[in-house]
Formats: structure tokens, sequence, C-alpha cells
């Protein structure tokens, strides 16, 4: 079967240490239509087949894989960030799932590396835990093939002529950029997004617990405002558990200086909550790194839920 051709793009500030490694793994890839497209923000150079690097100026990742509309030679455009690197065969898995005309995208898991370091593999655990990562495992390891509306850039492949027909991202929001290409993919162009699970990278984590934090925060901002802005795949129940989670742990704590009754109950609750983060975090077989998810879990739960409200209760978001 003839491969359908493909231009991987990478945009980054400036090439390090996680981009070589990428791009290593994606040149050892068991496929030969494709082409790596890399978009730093001042040109260098890269002793790489098969890499064109292209310079995009100081302007953020959504408008740097905008620019694969201009350059890129393949039908397919697969995007992935610069600290993560794919599987082997995962430009072919990906591309059979195009021979339907009505996928216009296709992504799949990034799972945590082996050689991430302690508090990496902490993060990775938070989100891939159900407590941390709630419906959205998937994300972080593989789950069933499933049709989905909204997936990060990571690892996403899309059609060309699908990204040229909605003119790209929106630029005004980063994140969440993906959040509105997909909208626009699914709802408004009624094109299909499927995930599957062996369409693999791997991404490495941010550190636990600033960098973790300082992440869930961000993303926890966007999608509060976004539940007033895109409803249509922001307005969901799992999106506001965290944040009913931080009313409850307020409220009931307040509560229970005046009530025995109240004390009793709130306790209770908190303790079974800390017993399942533990039991979450226990099910890495490590009990120190179980204390640590366990911490991450609640501090997630804790940054998403305010972030979000203060998203939510947001007239406009600065870039």
């Amino acid at each position: 079967m003839k491969e359908r051709p493909v231009s991987i793009v990478i945009p980054l500030k400036a090439p390090n240490k996680n981009l070589d490694e990428c791009l290593k793994h994606c040149l050892e890839q068991d496929y030969t239509e494709y082409e790596i497209l890399v978009f730093p923000d001042k040109i260098a150079e890269l002793d790489y087949p098969r890499v064109k690097v292209i310079e995009s100026g100081a302007v953020g990742p959504s408008e740097k894989r905008d620019l694969a509309l201009k350059y890129a030679r393949g039908e397919i455009i697969a995007f992935i960030d610069d600290d993560a690197y794919p599987a082997r065969d995962w430009l072919k898995n990906a591309a059979k799932y195009f021979d339907d005309p009505e996928v216009a995208a296709v992504g799949g898991p990034a799972v945590t590396p082996e050689n991430d370091s302690f508090m990496q593999k902490a993060s990775g655990y938070v989100l891939s835990s159900v407590m941390g990562g709630g419906s959205y495992t998937y994300r972080y390891i593989p789950g069933a093939v499933k049709e989905v509306d909204d997936y990060p850039t990571c690892n996403l492949l899309v059609r060309k002529s699908v990204m040229e027909k909605i003119g790209g991202f929106d630029n005004k929001f980063w994140p969440g950029e993906d959040t509105i290409l997909c909208l626009e993919i699914t709802k408004k162009e009624g094109k299909k997004i499927i995930y599957v699970p062996d369409v693999l990278v791997y991404h490495h984590r941010r550190y636990l617990f600033r960098p973790h934090l300082r992440q869930i925060w961000s993303y926890a901002v966007h999608r509060g405002y976004f539940v007033k802005r895109f409803p249509e795949t922001s307005l969901r129940l799992s999106y506001f558990l965290p944040s009913l989670f931080v009313f409850g742990l307020t409220a009931g704590g307040v509560l229970s200086l005046f009530s025995g009754t109240v004390r009793l109950i709130y306790i209770l609750v908190i303790s079974l909550y800390v017993m399942a983060a533990l039991a979450s975090g226990l099910k890495t077989g490590n009990p120190r790194m179980a204390v640590v998810v366990a911490a991450g879990i609640a501090l997630t739960h804790i940054y998403y839920g305010i972030g979000f409200v203060l998203g939510l209760a947001s007239k406009d978001l600065a870039r």
C-alpha cells in the first residue's frame, strides 16, 4: 500500500538536548514518506537528514505550527513537542486511519519515559491516575480506540487540507489553541478525530511540584474561560469537579468550627480522600513515590480548582 506523505512539525524556542532525542527517534520511523520541519525562533544548524530548519521569529507554538501550512509537503501534518519522541511505528500506525475520508485527525497517548527523573515520573503518575487524570487518563497511558473531540498537539496528526480549510490555529490562546482547533474539526467541519493507543509518543514530564502545578494552573484558567467561550467541548462536569472539591474543602473546614457533627463528617471525608490518593500512589509499587503522588494529586486538584474558577470569572485572557 502506498504511504501517505507526512510532515513532522516541531515548534521550539531553540535546539536543545530533548530535540536531539526527538529527532533521533523521528529518523527511526518504520515509514519512508516523511519530512521533519523544525521551527526555532532563530535559524540554527542541525546535522540530521530529512530535517529542514525554518526560522519563525519569537512567536508562540501555535504560530510556529501554522507555518506548516506554508512549508509542509505532506498530506498529513504530524505535530509533536520537542520534549517528546515517537515510538518507531508512530507514523505507520496513524496513517492507516486516514484511509477513511471522514477522519481529519488522529491522536495517541503521551507516555512518561522510563528515563525521566523520580519527580518527573511522579508527575506522570499523577496525570495517569484515575484520581489525578479522571476520564482523561488515556492521554497519558494507552486506552481503547475511540472518537474524541478535544486532543493536545503534543501527539496529534491532522490532514493538511483540513488545516487549510480551517485556517490553522486560533493564535489568541496558548495553551488551549488545540482545543479550538479540535472544535473546528469536529463541530464545524463535521469530521472525526480518532484516538489510537498505539500511535504513541513518550513525553518528558514537568517536575513535581512547582513546574507541574504551574502547568496545571495555566490549563485550568484557560479551561474555565473556555467554558464560556467554547462550551461545546469545555462545559463538562469533569472540569468542574476540582473546583467543587476546593469549595467542599473550604466550606467544610469553616463549618466544622461550629458543628461537631460537621467536623466528624469532614474528617471522615478528608480521611477517605487521603486514603484514596495514597492507594493511587501505591499502585506504583514504591512507598516513597506513593506519598509524593498522593500529595501531587491533592495539590493538582487544589490548583486546578482555583485556577478554573478564576478563568470562569475572567472577562478575557491575556496570552
